[in-house]
């Protein structure tokens, strides 16, 4: 082969596999991508006077060999020099595709079997709504699936957003996401 069929070959190959992770995608009904969170996904506390109740989300086309689901919002914009986590959820079957507006409580009860919720920024598990400081210019929130190749993620009782990341780093296959803004 030559060094020319030889890029192309490596070209194709990175075509396939972009195209296949392109079918992997997240969605809510109750946030629009790129836009605004409405006040049902801002925090009630800390000044902020939403409902705090986490949206409905919705995934398709993850990859082959996905044992589980793991889901996280971050706000990279929070001024702690590390950003703040917002939820986080391991151990989703392979078999769910979706989550119900309001599952992310603090009790997890809205939640498929199973499901761990991991204590966020805000000191407790469940979802945890946007509340920026007043005059920041709005935040982002990112809301990211993470296809797993492992059906569970074992982690302490106590343990933290970013070491429950390393751990879904560690074992992802691929990711799909929305970003949504919220300023005050």
């Amino acid at each position: 082969m030559t060094l020319k069929q030889s890029m192309l070959a490596s070209s194709l190959a990175c075509l396939a596999l972009g195209a296949v992770a392109g079918d992997f995608t997240l969605s809510s009904p109750d946030i629009k991508a790129g836009g605004h969170l409405p006040l049902a996904q801002v925090f009630d506390g800390f000044g902020c006077t939403g409902k705090n109740i986490s949206p409905a989300l919705k995934w398709q086309g993850a990859p082959a060999g996905t044992r589980s689901y793991a889901l996280t919002v971050y706000d990279p914009d929070a001024p702690t020099g590390s950003g703040w986590w917002h939820w986080v959820a391991l151990n989703i079957p392979a078999s769910v595709q979706s989550l119900a507006e309001g599952a992310g409580t603090v009790s997890g009860t809205g939640l498929p079997e199973g499901v761990v919720q991991v204590r966020t920024d805000f000191g407790q598990p469940g979802f945890g709504g946007a509340c920026p400081p007043v005059g920041d210019k709005p935040h982002r929130y990112i809301f990211t699936i993470h296809a797993l190749k492992v059906p569970k993620i074992e982690l302490p009782p106590n343990a933290t957003a970013a070491l429950a990341g390393y751990m879904i780093h560690a074992n992802e296959l691929g990711q799909a996401g929305f970003t949504a803004y919220y300023g005050r």
